[in-house]
């Protein structure tokens, strides 16, 4: 009995000594959840930009025809002559795009950009191209994959050039006539000439350039650092305890490979955030937060901090942070209203009309009293119409001219008529009178004030 509970005793001693002795286990860090992920809402961004890309051009809603003079905006069929409508359309677009720097940065480039976007398209697609031939001919040897990954990276990328190709040169040419130049192999014409080019250009550019374009040619990226200022959104590491964990899996995600921890002023740095999604998938899983955000500024708040966000003003949240930003809107909106009016005070139909007076008037035989008036009608709408003159003001008048002038799609035409009056019906002199241009079938109405010259009574 003593010995066995000696044995109890010395076995109860020794685990008290190991417990003691034993270095106690952490337990494991609690995840925190993430709330942000750049990545998915980037991809979304940019195939919706894809989309708006692809259809711009066939829905006429910004386009350059070059062969028909025309420009396309929101809808509109502007004429080459129509410069101040085409004043403030590129000026708004001009600020826009400025603001944009300013406010967000270089987020244009990691999210807008088509050569961005087509350009890391590029690269998934080589590195899915590569993933297949290596699991469906992996008994193949390395060199033969090699050359088979290329071959057929090539072959997909020339469909993607000339799909590519066809739709940037859509902005300038009319597509209906491009698609007939490419089905026919067109290599004389302007539009197939550009279209070639264009092809191989853009076949070079995502086989070779991708994105050290820009970095070495895209004036756009230059502009953006200058308009950049201490209070423009950039992507920005900050570990003040000193918790990043060299990892190095920001440097591996980022599509121009640099390193954010380096600085946030980096010229390659489009603000991808993929570094951020980076970062927040690594170190959450010990416990911590993510090292780098996206700030107002090197020193600025974050722009995922809620408790920053609630008190600071909504103007200030949406990037409008001091009052150059504010001058820069307003400067948007003027050119905006200026676009919006001249947008509104436009005719489909455009009337001109103008008297002639090499010959103040022209006497008929019969006394009947004439002048000469020119005309220049534009039918600026994709559908026939007509169009009626009317005489007010002027008894007894009347216009000789075969109406109503039917005027085909885009057509113009130009014309001289005369107004003839009865003899006697008009005080001698100068008699105003007003011309009224009626346009069917959307009922346009332009009204012009002009002058009727008959002969004066000779002085004695």
């Amino acid at each position: 009995m003593e010995n066995g509970a000696g044995k109890c005793f010395s076995f109860a001693m020794n685990s008290t000594l190991e417990q003691n002795i034993r270095p106690a286990v952490k337990p494991k860090p609690k995840p925190i959840p993430r709330e942000y992920h750049f990545h998915r809402t980037r991809r979304i961004i940019q195939f919706i930009c894809f989309l708006v890309f692809v259809a711009l051009p066939f829905f006429n809603v910004m386009r350059f025809d070059i062969p028909r003079q025309r420009f396309y905006f929101a809808g509109y069929e502007l004429w080459i002559n129509e410069f101040g409508i085409i004043f403030f359309a590129l000026m708004f677009l001009l600020f826009v795009i400025a603001a944009v720097a300013m406010l967000y940065g270089r987020v244009y480039c990691g999210y807008l950009c088509p050569q961005m976007i087509f350009s890391e398209a590029s690269v998934d697609a080589e590195v899915r191209i590569r993933k297949f031939i290596n699991k469906r001919f992996f008994k193949v040897p390395l060199a033969k994959r090699q050359w088979l990954t290329r071959g057929l990276f090539y072959a997909v990328l020339a469909l993607a050039s000339v799909f590519l190709a066809f739709v940037f040169i859509a902005y300038f040419v009319e597509p209906r006539d491009l698609l007939r130049s490419l089905l026919t192999l067109d290599l004389q014409t302007a539009g197939g000439i550009a279209g070639a080019s264009v092809t191989l250009l853009t076949f070079l550019d995502f086989a070779f350039v991708r994105q050290h374009f820009c970095t070495t040619v895209c004036p756009y990226g230059y502009l953006q650092g200058m308009l950049g200022d201490k209070q423009t959104l950039l992507v920005e590491y900050r570990d003040p305890q000193g918790d990043c964990i060299e990892c190095k899996k920001c440097v591996r995600v980022c599509p121009m490979g640099i390193d954010i921890l380096k600085s946030p002023f980096q010229m390659e740095c489009i603000h991808c955030a993929e570094c951020i999604d980076a970062c927040d998938d690594v170190l959450p899983r010990l416990g911590k937060r993510g090292l780098i955000h996206y700030a107002w500024g090197e020193q600025g708040e974050l722009l995922k901090d809620k408790q920053a966000a609630q008190r600071t003003p909504l103007l200030k949240r949406l990037g409008l942070r001091d009052a150059k930003r504010v001058a820069v809107l307003c400067v948007i909106l003027f050119y905006s209203m200026g676009l919006l009016t001249a947008l509104s005070l436009r005719h489909n139909v455009l009337v001109r009309v103008a008297p002639v007076r090499t010959t103040m008037y022209r006497l008929g035989a019969d006394g009947t009293v004439y002048n000469r008036f020119r005309m220049t009608i534009a039918n600026r709408q994709p559908q026939t119409t007509e169009v009626t003159l009317t005489l007010q003001k002027l008894d007894a008048a009347k216009i000789e001219l075969a109406q109503p002038l039917k005027l085909t799609a885009n057509e113009v035409i130009q014309n001289e008529f005369d107004i003839a009056a009865p003899p006697g019906s008009l005080p001698p002199g100068v008699n105003h009178f007003t011309l009224t241009s009626q346009v069917q079938p959307n009922g346009e109405t332009q009204i012009y004030e002009m002058t009727f010259i008959t002969p004066t009574p000779k002085k004695p």
